[in-house]
């Protein structure tokens, strides 16, 4: 056994909920960004303001053509897998063959790809770094045995796990769509917390698809903890925490929430409230693509998901028009609430002595 401990340590493989639920979750997430989500908005902004480049094909493979966008976002699979190598430290044979695996297992996947490219790469990066250097002729064996693993494990693991993704998302979302008060508070706070956690609310909303009206409950309640600890926090950060909390993340303030727990109650409040009124009042819906339900306003993604989601929804029929009634939701939901709700309970919180100024402040 010790023998073992010390080859692991040796060839950096950490079993910890660390490495792989927060490492490599959140390169995940980055994957999904750098791809899928870049090609959403390419295709999004080619179409809204029609620029040929972004619009017309630029390859055409079988019967497939593909634009800018089409061609960042079939390459979601490759990408989230070599983003998950590099956050587990793989060496670069192994790296780049993860590729293969990231391409298999997502394909194979489905629409629950996401989830299926997680356990594959994770499994497939670790055992590559295992075989890693231990032969003389590397260069053949690491990528030989990383690649033809990653495809035995897309084709024995990913088809379930993606289904076992897909039933599980379409369980939330079918929850909401039939009690949207409660499922609305439920998904805005969970996904809000996950948010704020050292984890990636991004990849766990891509890794069960949850869009529709869940994805706008969970579209709340990130903006609900990202906007409202910009706002509560400005005294003591000024622009700069607005601007890095705002449309940078909420994670910021985790080193200050672990001294006192008591200063994330307003953020977790306000979207418990604003989660029912975007299923109950607006039907907001995130019908762009999964992972921005859970990216808030980090890079203005999740108001920009949602605004494809209406893009995509007119194109096909099944909304007639974008009015200023569906405006107005988003721009209250995302921004003007948070804003107005967090700081009114941050107040209550400072008279009852739970929250004093200075427990928000970042560190430089």
């Amino acid at each position: 056994m010790e023998n073992f401990k010390a080859f692991l340590k040796r060839k950096n493989i950490e079993l910890s909920l660390k490495r792989y639920g927060v490492d490599a979750l959140g390169a995940m997430a980055q994957g999904l960004f750098c791809s899928l989500l870049i090609g959403t908005i390419i295709n999004t902004i080619g179409t809204q303001f029609g620029i040929p480049i972004l619009t017309d094909p630029v390859a055409t493979i079988g019967d497939t053509s593909y634009t800018v966008g089409g061609l960042a976002s079939a390459m979601s699979g490759p990408a989230m897998a070599v983003a998950i190598g590099y956050a587990l430290q793989a060496p670069p044979l192994v790296l780049f063959s993860l590729i293969t695996a990231g391409f298999a297992s997502n394909a194979l996947g489905g629409a629950g790809g996401p989830l299926a490219v997680l356990f594959v790469a994770i499994v497939t990066a670790e055992v590559g770094k295992m075989i890693s250097k231990e032969t003389k002729i590397d260069i053949l064996v690491t990528p030989l045995v990383t690649i033809c693993l990653g495809i035995a494990l897309s084709a024995w693991w990913a088809p379930a796990l993606g289904t076992a993704a897909m039933y599980i998302g379409n369980v939330i979302m079918w929850a909401t769509e039939l009690q949207p008060f409660l499922m609305g508070i439920a998904v805005s706070v969970l996904v809000g917390i996950a948010l704020t956690l050292p984890i990636s609310s991004a990849a766990i909303c891509a890794a069960f698809g949850l869009t529709g009206l869940a994805g706008g409950a969970a579209v709340a309640g990130c903006c609900a903890q990202m906007v409202g600890f910009a706002v509560i926090s400005f005294k003591e950060n000024r622009w700069g925490g607005l601007i890095s909390q705002g449309i940078g993340t909420s994670m910021l303030q985790m080193g200050n929430i672990v001294k006192n727990p008591r200063i994330w109650i307003a953020p977790i409040v306000a979207s418990a409230i604003t989660g029912p009124i975007a299923t109950c009042i607006f039907n907001l819906q995130m019908n762009g693509a999964a992972v921005s339900s859970g990216m808030g306003t980090c890079g203005l993604v999740g108001p920009i998901g949602v605004y494809s989601g209406w893009v995509a929804d007119v194109a096909s029929g099944a909304k007639s028009a974008i009015t200023a009634f569906d405006w107005t939701g988003m721009i209250l939901i995302c921004f003007v609430l948070p804003a107005i709700i967090t700081p009114i309970i941050n107040i209550l919180l400072k008279k009852i002595g739970w929250v004093k100024d200075g427990d928000m402040t970042l560190e430089q």
